[in-house]
């Protein structure tokens, strides 16, 4: 058991607050408009940018967790489905990849134009994607094919002796374009098929057929990409010679806790969503603490916000993670002797984009002690991190740093 009187690390992540001016904004990013005391708090103590996306790769949350615990993505990312299978307890064999499986609304308006509509079927739920996936299971049968339920919008599929090499699409990159090219693509890549495959099958799910009644988006297609085969990755412990946790709705950065070597830490109505419960989180992670010396927490709502092109519910995811996450966490380590505690965004999600960009992302950490002085220093902000002259161009170099290992 972890010894209350060691120094305990925090590091929370609110994916994807990173923006771009906006101007119905004023000119401003979302961050810069959000109240947000709490990361300021921090912020006036230390920082800066990390570049979490090495460059020449995808700007993917995959490389970019990667980066913030630690780990080269360079090294060992193969793809974001592994990590994801492992959370949902999914082994995988050495020959077998992995596919992250999004339930997608495609607009098929015509034989020449099929538009993205939404990557997450319009936010459905759990409870009713659970069915269609059952189905799916049932419906699409090819050899050494399987699939499996996760949570939302987010599922997985695994291929024996799949395609680790074919051209696949992250969906939340492509919104309102038209995906006719590749979905008509001939050649060797089996994907646009499979795809193809689906569509009969949801077109008149009992599921879709409600949700079509109610207005709202039809989960009418499946979507493959972020395919890769098991990595090998160092446990965390071995690397920093510390125990941690990991508490999120995501099965991306559950299933890179459990390469870790992580704790997962659950919390009750954790959605990966706006609704998410931000307060559940902090206090897990707070209370893991009097067992484990490191906790890894990341909230998913602002990127959602940034997808969805909606800077009103990113403010308030901001606002949301700072008030109820992040000032939470602070109220509860008060009780500890020592500790350090950062606040980053893992990636920007740009709202004019609608999808992640791979410049340097802004971080602030502080100890206990700097917070208890009132340090005098800039609020958390974009434009205030790279004004700050911090920058770490190897995003993995700042774990290290953070835990007093450099």
């Amino acid at each position: 058991m972890s010894n209350l009187n060691t120094t305990k690390y925090v590091f929370l992540v609110g994916d994807g607050m990173a923006d771009y001016p906006l101007r119905e904004l004023g000119n401003k990013t979302p961050l810069e408009v959000a109240q947000t005391p709490n990361m300021d708090r921090i912020a006036a103590c230390r920082i800066g940018c990390v570049r979490t996306i090495p460059k020449g790769m995808e700007p993917g949350s995959d490389a970019a967790n990667l980066s913030l615990l630690g780990y080269n993505p360079g090294m060992y990312l193969t793809g974001r489905a592994p990590f994801e299978a492992a959370s949902m307890g999914v082994r995988l064999k050495p020959e077998e990849v992995a596919f992250r499986m999004n339930l997608v609304t495609l607009d098929r308006k015509s034989d020449q134009e099929i538009l993205m509509i939404s990557h997450s079927s319009g936010d459905i739920t759990t409870k009713e994607a659970r069915p269609i996936v059952e189905t799916l299971k049932k419906e699409i049968r090819i050899s050494g094919v399987k699939i499996y339920p996760g949570v939302a919008y987010r599922h997985l599929l695994v291929w024996d002796h799949g395609p680790e090499k074919a051209e696949t699409i992250p969906p939340h990159d492509v919104l309102d374009q038209n995906m006719t090219p590749y979905l008509d693509h001939a050649g060797d890549n089996p994907i646009p098929g499979l795809i193809h495959s689906s569509w009969p099958v949801l077109k008149d799910h009992p599921v879709n057929t409600k949700r079509k009644k109610q207005g709202l988006k039809e989960a009418n297609s499946i979507w493959l990409w972020g395919q890769g085969k098991a990595p090998s990755i160092p446990l965390f412990a071995d690397k920093f010679g510390i125990k941690g946790g990991v508490i999120s709705a995501v099965d991306l950065i559950k299933g890179i806790g459990v390469y870790a070597g992580f704790t997962p830490i659950h919390v009750e109505g954790a959605t990966g969503y706006l609704d998410t419960n931000y307060i559940g989180k902090a206090d897990g992670a707070v209370a893991a603490l009097k067992d484990l010396d490191f906790i890894f927490l990341h909230v998913e709502a602002p990127d959602e916000a940034g997808h969805n092109g909606n800077y009103e519910e990113k403010i308030e995811a901001i606002e949301n993670f700072d008030e109820k996450v992040v000032g939470t966490v602070l109220e509860g380590l008060r009780d500890f002797k020592d500790y350090r505690v950062i606040v980053a965004s893992d990636h920007f999600t740009p709202i004019v984009k609608r999808t992640h960009t791979s410049e340097p992302a802004p971080f602030a950490w502080a100890t206990k002690e700097e917070l208890a002085s009132e340090c005098d220093g800039p609020g958390f902000t974009e434009k205030n991190a790279r004004k700050s002259g911090l920058i770490f161009e190897k995003g993995h170099d700042l774990m290290p740093v953070f835990l007093g290992q450099p």
